[in-house]
C-alpha cells in the first residue's frame, strides 16, 4: 500500500532530504566512533552494500539500541522454542545494540546494520537478504524500509509496540509520510490497549495487545549476586541514578549533597548514554566529591572505591549488578520532560524505584508499578532524593523490594504471545 499521489510526493520529498543528508549522517557515525569504535565498522552496510551472499528465508528482526535488543532476546528465545530451525537476520542502529546483539546469534544467523532510510539502500537490503518476514521493535517506523518490504512482499510486524500521546501528535504532523508506512504493517503487537488504540489512530490496520516483552527479560543471577555482595562490603546504603539523561545529573548531585551525611549513603550514577561517561565524571569532580569509576576494577572494588562519595557506572550490560548493589533507584529521564526510561528491569531485580513526574514513554508500566507498591512518585529531583533517603532507612526497603519482585513476575508472558503471532509468518 503506497498511498495516493500526495503521499508519494511527500515520501519523495522525505527521501530527497535523506539523500542530501547522507554525507552528514556518515560524518556523524565517524564522529561518534571516536568514543564508540563500532560506529566506524562496516560503513557500507549503512548504505545497503554487503559482502558475501545471504541465504534467503530468514526472519529479519530490527532492534535499534541496547534496551530494544535486550527485550528482543526474550522474543527470539520464544521464537526458537516454536521454531528450532529459525534463522535470524539481526539489524541494529547503535553500537550498544549491535554489541548486545551478539549474544542472541546462533550458527546460520547474520548481524548487520540497518541501512539508512533511503530508497536505494533499503531496496538493496531486501534484494540481498530476501527475508521471509520482518519484525521491528517498539517504535521503529521507517517509511522507505517499509515501502521496500512491501515491494519485496515481506510482511512486517511491529513488536512490543508502543506509541505515546505525544508521539502520536508529532506523527500526525507528518501523516502523509508516516500514515502509509503504518498502514503497510502486517500488524502491531502492542504493549497496552492504550498503545494499540493510538497505533490504530496512526494508521495501523491491525493492532492487538500482547503485553510488554521487558517483563520477560532474563536477569543475570551472577551479576545480581555480585551487586548484592558489593552492597554488603560497602556497609552503607546505595542510591542509584539509573539511565540518567543530560541535564539530570547536576540536580541529582546537588540534592544528594544536601542530605544529612549520615543518611545519604553512596551515590551511584549510571548514565543512559556511554558517550556521556566522561562528562558526568567531570560533574561529580566539579562538585568537590570523590569519584570511583566501575571500569577501573574487576570483580572486587578497591579500598579507595569503598570510601568514595560517588560511583560512576561506566560499564555496559551490567544493570543487574547495579540494581543488586542499590537500595533504591531514581528513574532517569523522568525528572526532565523526556518520558522516563524502563523501570521493569529494576523491579525484576527487587530494586525499589522513585520516579519523577515524566513517565509518558512507559505510562502504563509506571502506573501499574505505583498501584502495586513497587515504586514511588516524586514531584522533582529534590523530592525524589528525599523519598529515596526515606526508603534507605532501616525497615523500609524490604517490603517495597518484595512488591517490586511480585509486580515484575505478575506481568510475564508477552514473549510467548508475540512468538505465536510471528512464527507462522517465517
Amino acid at each position: 500500500m503506497s498511498g495516493g499521489w500526495g503521499s508519494r510526493a511527500a515520501r519523495g520529498a522525505y527521501s530527497l532530504a535523506l539523500r542530501l543528508a547522507s554525507p552528514a549522517y556518515l560524518g556523524k557515525l565517524l564522529w561518534r566512533s571516536r568514543v564508540e569504535p563500532p560506529y566506524r565498522h562496516a560503513l557500507g552496510e549503512r548504505f545497503g552494500f554487503y559482502g558475501k551472499p545471504a541465504q534467503p528465508g530468514a526472519l529479519w528482526l530490527h532492534a535499534v539500541s541496547l534496551g530494544e535488543t535486550r527485550a528482543a532476546q526474550a522474543l527470539v528465545d520464544a521464537l526458537r522454542a516454536e521454531r528450532p530451525d529459525l534463522r535470524l537476520i539481526l539489524t541494529n542502529g547503535t553500537a550498544t545494540g549491535h554489541e548486545a546483539g551478539h549474544a542472541m546469534l546462533r550458527d546460520g544467523d547474520v548481524q548487520t546494520w540497518l541501512p539508512f532510510d533511503t530508497p536505494g539502500a533499503t531496496r538493496r537490503f531486501f534484494r540481498h537478504f530476501k527475508p521471509a518476514a520482518g519484525v521491528l521493535m517498539e517504535t521503529e517506523i521507517w517509511p522507505n524500509v517499509l515501502e521496500a518490504a512491501r515491494g519485496a512482499g515481506v510482511p512486517v510486524v511491529l513488536a512490543n509496540a508502543r506509541l505515546s500521546e505525544k508521539s502520536l501528535r508529532q506523527g500526525q504532523r507528518f501523516g502523509a509520510v508516516l500514515g502509509p508506512a503504518m498502514a503497510s504493517l502486517h500488524e502491531a503487537l502492542a504493549q497496552t490497549e492504550a498503545d494499540a488504540a493510538r497505533l490504530r489512530t496512526a494508521g495501523v490496520r491491525q493492532a492487538i495487545v500482547c503485553g510488554n516483552l521487558k517483563f520477560d527479560m532474563r536477569i543475570d543471577p551472577a551479576l545480581l549476586q555480585l551487586g548484592q555482595a558489593w552492597r554488603e562490603a560497602l556497609g552503607r546504603p546505595v542510591m542509584l541514578g539509573t539511565s540518567t539523561r543530560e541535564g539530570e545529573e547536576g540536580g541529582l548531585i546537588d540534592a544528594w549533597k544536601a542530605q544529612p551525611a549520615d543518611q545519604r549513603g553512596l551515590l551511584l550514577i549510571v548514565p543512559r548514554h556511554p558517550q556521556r561517561f566522561d562528562e558526568v565524571a567531570a560533574l561529580v569532580l566539579a562538585a568537590g566529591l570523590t569519584l570511583a569509576r566501575r571500569s577501573s576494577w574487576g570483580d572486587t572494588p578497591p579500598e579507595d572505591a569503598l570510601k568514595a562519595d560517588v560511583w560512576l557506572g561506566d560499564s555496559m550490560r551490567e544493570m543487574p549488578l547495579y540494581y543488586g548493589l542499590s537500595d533504591v533507584a531514581l528513574l532517569g529521564g523522568s525528572f526532565a520532560p523526556l518520558g522516563g526510561q524502563n523501570l521493569i528491569e529494576a523491579a525484576a531485580c527487587g530494586c525499589p524505584i522513585v520516579m519523577g513526574p515524566h513517565t509518558f514513554n512507559f505510562a502504563e508500566a509506571a502506573e501499574l508499578s505505583l498501584a502495586a507498591g513497587a515504586s514511588l512518585r516524586a514531584t522533582d529531583i529534590v523530592d525524589g532524593v528525599a523519598q529515596a533517603v526515606g526508603l534507605m532507612a532501616p525497615g523500609w526497603r524490604g517490603p517495597v523490594a518484595a512488591k517490586a519482585l511480585a509486580f515484575a513476575a505478575a506481568h510475564q508472558g508477552a514473549a510467548k504471545r508475540m512468538a505465536g503471532r510471528i512464527a507462522p509468518l517465517s
